[in-house]
């Protein structure tokens, strides 16, 4: 079973917040003396394997990882790992978190722990490059390390089943919920105990709740989706400033126009120029 739609627009908005952040990155020839048991790590960890053999645990699943397959062993779950035979694996190894709000990406998803790789000498390259950079002291050492993380986290993701954990469902519904009440009053002035009504919740706790699980709270997260309905409506209809301004819920087109300045860097009649003009 796939996502269904709501699913895919609901990850999709969280994504927008994604923090990553590499801890460690190396190639490691392994003793066989490697093995550790029944540990639960905050971050989590991808295994290129090279050559050797061995095995891995993950809460109840095991794995025997050979060369050309890719792990991606989650955080904030029971691993365990440890050599087999004399031919212990050479590997490329990263750990890494992927924080949205007070959760991990993967704390969401139900993915394979490994997949296959076909092009083996491209996956190489970019864990090489991964490795090299995050030993780099440079400013741009660390965005292009971040760069090439993400280009192996969306290379994995395409080519596995991606669903929702079970145990998440729920909570997604709730957040969904919560979201489309949100952008079906972008043009109302809606209160934090309007909100929290909405999905049964107390007004005291729903702001702890929403910067928990969105990395903002409720008054952030609702002005840049006005400033996103804003762009929609800029670009693709000939409304003017004022009907704009109202179907997003400013009081009037001075304070719309500031706003979009300071979100974009552009006054709205620029903007719809500029990116009408690209089009």
């Amino acid at each position: 079973m796939t996502m269904n739609t709501q699913q895919i627009t609901f990850l999709s908005d969280l994504l927008q917040n994604l923090q990553i952040h590499i801890l460690e990155a190396h190639l490691t020839q392994c003793t066989t003396s490697w093995k550790e048991l029944n540990f639960t790590p905050e971050h989590n960890k991808l295994y290129w394997i090279l050559e050797g053999e061995g095995w891995v645990k993950v809460d109840h699943q095991e794995l025997n990882p050979m060369p050309g397959q890719l792990c991606l062993l989650p955080a904030h779950a029971l691993h365990s790992y440890s050599t087999i035979s004399d031919r212990p694996y050479l590997k490329y190894w990263c750990h890494f978190t992927a924080h949205i709000g007070s959760f991990d990406l993967f704390q969401w998803l139900d993915i394979p722990l490994f997949i296959q790789i076909r092009n083996v000498e491209q996956m190489t390259a970019w864990f090489q490059e991964l490795a090299t950079l995050h030993h780099e002291p440079s400013l741009t050492s660390r965005l292009r390390e971040k760069a090439i993380l993400l280009q192996i986290i969306s290379s994995y993701l395409e080519a596995v089943p991606v669903q929702v954990l079970q145990k998440r469902t729920d909570e997604m519904d709730r957040l969904s919920q919560l979201r489309q009440f949100i952008e079906q009053n972008l043009h109302k002035s809606i209160t934090v105990e309007q909100m929290a009504k909405s999905v049964h919740l107390h007004p005291n706790y729903l702001i702890k709740y929403f910067k928990k699980h969105f990395g903002m709270p409720p008054a952030k997260y609702m002005q840049r989706k006005r400033i996103d309905k804003a762009k929609f409506l800029l670009t693709t209809t000939s409304l003017s400033m004022k009907e704009i301004a109202e179907q997003t819920g400013y009081e009037d087109t001075n304070h719309f126009a500031k706003s979009f300045r300071k979100d974009t860097g552009f006054p709205p009649t620029e903007y719809r120029m500029n990116v009408r003009g690209k089009g």
